[in-house]
């Protein structure tokens, strides 16, 4: 029979994440089976499943941490925001709806089903599921009809430690007051607790440990010192992707989208250091650069329309000018070709924009969501590509004659007349080390860093045996209960 354990959050963004990637990484290493699992995930930034789905990146690198394969089941709600008040709803990996923030409620019994069929299915192939919660349960206006923190817990039947963060500042108040607000039922799921992002000396919070224990009467499963090698590891959030910039590198500037999406991209060439990569937010003008990387996005023509209101559109052609290089990858492909046609308004109101003009190509907007795993070959070098598609969109003109890189005999992508503006769908394409290498010293820059995968991988061993020397394991097992 299966144990679980949940891990939830005094608060967002104490870590939770990378504090399951640990966990995982660390119990599969003991020799247990394994899986990775939060029931509703927020971001833009998803997976492309072997099963032919998309969840949340964190799932992915958790279940990497794990040693397997990433399934719907992993997340099975996953909310991809599209406007300030509404989210696409992608449930057990498919697109459900799009609604608004205050109409969302009224899905959450049916996604509570399908949340606790997915947990199901999934403890039935394995010993062990560590459970990520989102934002925090001390959010108590949340709690009617929840299904990511105490009411998955409740409705589970999983215990739950509480993570704080102290880096931030106030952890004792993070965690005695979580306690303090939450209905005693609720509070009674929470057996232990732990402190994460500690910086010096962690035996100076000792007295710390003993008050917050002695004030909720859940067990102190240890203080957990800053992981250094935190931003080795792919980004989760936009915000958590760091500019590199690096005197006398190959210079790669990124325009911050507002719905920037599936920045996966960008994790190993902000790894590399033979790359200066600075990720330019709204407000400031693109600089001066070798290669201007446009990304994808969630809603590509609102995104079309807040480049041209920042003048990033001029900047890039500045830069085209001036003989410099542009990739846009999905979202960043669409907004290089001459327009962009939304027929049936999956973006608001139906309508047909002008692109940037990079690329003699055109896009029209379908319903249908194109998720596939993808491997290509780089025509230039003839170097294997993989990674995923997970766009809406048929993207057809002269210029994909020139596909730069070719599926089964047929060109994918496009490419100026000069090689100098490229475009593809496929993500996730710089994360192969022969292909970024072959592709980046065509553009002039220097060798490779080399590894990013086994990068990756050594990364989640020592996050693995930091937080080992940090936590109680075997407490923490202990704590799992039987599913």
């Amino acid at each position: 029979m299966a144990r679980a354990i949940m891990v939830q959050g005094a608060g967002s963004n104490v870590g939770k994440s990378m504090l399951v990637a640990g966990l995982c990484r660390h119990f599969a290493r003991s020799g247990l089976r394994v899986r990775p699992f939060k029931p509703q995930n927020m971001s833009n930034n998803a997976a492309v499943t072997a099963d032919g789905g998309e969840i949340g990146r964190a799932q992915a690198l958790q279940a990497l941490a794990a040693g397997v394969e990433p399934v719907v089941d992993m997340n099975p709600v996953l909310l991809k925001p599209e406007t300030e008040t509404g989210s696409q709803v992608i449930v057990q990996g498919r697109r459900l709806a799009t609604v608004k923030a205050r109409d969302y409620a009224a899905l959450k019994p049916q996604l509570l089903d399908a949340c606790l069929d997915s947990f199901r299915r999934l403890a039935a192939t394995c010993d062990l599921v560590i459970i990520e919660g989102a934002g925090s349960p001390a959010e108590i206006n949340l709690r009617a009809g929840d299904i990511a923190n105490m009411g998955f817990a409740e409705a589970a039947g999983v215990p739950v430690i509480l993570a704080g963060d102290i880096d931030r500042g106030g952890v004792i108040a993070q965690l005695v007051g979580t306690k303090s607000v939450l209905d005693p039922a609720d509070a009674g799921r929470i057996t232990g607790f732990l402190v994460n992002k500690f910086r010096g000396d962690v035996s100076l919070f000792d007295e710390g440990t003993r008050q917050i224990a002695a004030r909720t009467g859940w067990a102190p499963l240890g203080t957990v010192p800053w992981f250094a090698d935190a931003h080795r590891l792919p980004a989760e959030d936009i915000l958590d992707i760091r500019s590199a910039p690096r005197d006398g590198a190959f210079r790669i500037v990124v325009p911050r989208l507002n719905r920037i999406a599936n920045f996966d991209d960008l994790d190993p060439l902000s790894a590399d250091p033979a790359l200066s990569v600075e990720i330019v937010p709204p407000g400031r003008p693109l600089p001066v650069c070798d290669l201007v990387l446009i990304p994808g996005s969630k809603t590509t023509i609102a995104d079309l329309d807040a480049l041209r209101a920042e003048g990033w559109d001029i900047d890039i052609a500045a830069h085209r000018r001036r003989g410099g290089h542009v990739l846009g990858i999905c979202g960043g492909y669409q907004v290089l070709g001459r327009t962009l046609s939304d027929p049936e308004g999956l973006e608001g109101a139906p309508r047909t924009v002008p692109g940037l003009g990079l690329l003699d190509v055109e896009t029209v907007m379908r319903p249908e969501k194109h998720l596939a795993r993808v491997r290509a070959t780089d025509t230039a070098s003839g170097t294997e590509v993989t990674g995923y598609e997970i766009h809406l969109g048929e993207t057809t003109g002269p210029d994909t004659a020139r596909g730069w890189l070719m599926r089964d005999g047929t060109a994918v992508g496009a490419a100026s007349p000069d090689g100098r503006v490229l475009g593809c769908y496929l993500h996730g394409l710089f994360a192969g080390d022969a292909f970024r290498a072959a592709f980046l010293s065509r553009l002039g820059a220097g060798p490779s860093d080399g590894p990013y995968a086994a990068g990756v991988e050594a990364t989640l061993d020592a996050l693995a045996e930091h937080l080992a020397g940090a936590l109680d394991m075997d407490a923490i097992l202990s704590l799992a209960g039987p599913v």
